[in-house]
């Protein structure tokens, strides 16, 4: 990484400003943190400075409160879990700035923790107001960034801070930003994408990118129909947004053009309905009923992009094969998982829902890197630079 990193900088006895991404999700009724991976990837980051004896200043946001007090969102059940991992007390404050919490800082000793309470209660936050980030940066005389999952986001936390302190990166955001970049930039070939998910054109600048860097694309997903309808194949009822048909014509023509392997499905799972339980088939995609939806590549797809697969050494993957939510229509991006589970290739997956998968079936120690960041890492294999990075000095 061309930023300062936590290894950079001077941390005994001073007060650091960490902004992690503490976005858990919570059980509605208890308040109970259901995945705590986020907190656990922020770990190394905590421990280093616990070591280094510096007075550790947490902050994040946690869910959508749009600038206002939600007490359902409050960092409590975040810190609680934090104190169980390190085995030490992790307190809170009842707001992230003003006089009680600099007050709760001023009382922080060399290798204790603090939990700021919730950033997005303050509208100033989202905004990038000065005033809201110097009041941050009261707080402490080091920031950390290490919450990946927002550095595509020009917050006060993540931008505005970092003009009023010294600032380096945390050990995750270092690790994301070079391995992200590495796969993408130097892939050790031949390298395989698979994209799926969204719409095509919330991915033009993604497929465009990637068409330049990988030998094979393997697309499925929402935009899978998509493209089998620029192909002149019939998609059913499966919606295709207006103005969707031309892009995908364009990109097909881009990638024959570009000698890029582009794998599209050969057969599909329908359905009579949206639904998780509705009626449901496989088929050719030469026999789409018009009336039935696409929910899930086949088992022939499956097997040919695994072929596909198992020739690479590089393989990167973002958006999830078919509608995974519904437990009926999550077998291709199941298999797909398990198959990369199974290689020796390096295996990168851009956060997301297919991150959620793949932590759902346990594999998640099997893949070379799962990004903590959907967003963030779909940003970086754009191309475009990350506001939060960009905002951090060059070494």
């Amino acid at each position: 990484m061309k930023k300062k990193v936590l290894k950079d900088i001077e941390l005994k006895g001073k007060r650091v400003l960490v902004r992690v991404d503490f976005n858990v999700p919570l059980d509605p009724q208890t308040l109970a943190i259901r995945d705590d991976t986020r907190i656990q990837a922020i770990l190394p980051t905590i421990k280093y400075l616990i070591q280094e004896g510096a007075k550790i200043i947490l902050c994040s946001h946690l869910g959508r409160p749009e600038g206002k007090v939600v007490e359902k969102l409050r960092m409590k059940p975040v810190a609680h879990r934090l104190s169980q991992i390190l085995g030490i007390p992790v307190r809170t404050t009842q707001d992230c700035i003003g006089a009680e919490v600099e007050a709760a800082v001023a009382r922080l000793n060399s290798g204790e923790v603090l939990v700021l309470e919730n950033l997005s209660f303050h509208p100033e936050e989202q905004r990038n107001e000065p005033e809201f980030a110097k009041a941050l940066a009261r707080l402490a005389e080091v920031y950390v960034d290490d919450a990946f999952g927002v550095a595509h986001r020009a917050y006060a936390s993540t931008v505005g801070v970092t003009k009023y302190l010294p600032s380096v990166a945390g050990f995750l955001l270092e690790k994301e930003v070079d391995t992200l970049t590495m796969a993408l930039e130097s892939p050790t070939l031949p390298c395989a994408a698979i994209v799926g998910g969204a719409k095509v054109k919330d991915k033009i600048v993604l497929l465009e990118n990637m068409m330049r860097k990988v030998d094979s694309l393997l697309v499925g997903g929402s935009m899978g129909f998509t493209f089998l309808k620029a192909s002149t194949y019939n998609q059913g009822s499966s919606p295709v947004p207006e103005g969707e048909i031309e892009v995908a014509q364009r990109l097909l023509e881009r990638s024959a053009e570009m000698g890029v392997h582009l794998l599209l499905p050969a057969d599909v799972v329908v359905a009579k309905s949206y639904d998780p339980q509705a009626k449901s088939k496989v088929v050719s995609i030469s026999e789409i009923p018009p009336t039935w939806q696409i929910m899930d590549i086949g088992p022939k797809t499956i097997k040919i992009f695994a072929a596909k697969l198992r020739k690479a050494k590089t393989i990167i993957w973002n958006g999830s094969l078919g509608v995974f939510e519904f437990h009926k229509f999550r077998n291709g991006t199941t298999a797909i998982v398990e198959l990369l589970a199974e290689l020796e290739a390096t295996t990168v997956i851009a956060g997301g829902s297919i991150a959620e998968a793949i932590e759902e079936l346990g594999l998640t120690h099997k893949m070379t890197h799962v990004s903590t960041g959907g967003g963030a890492a779909l940003r970086l294999f754009e191309g475009v630079p990350l506001p939060a990075v960009e905002a951090l000095p060059d070494k």
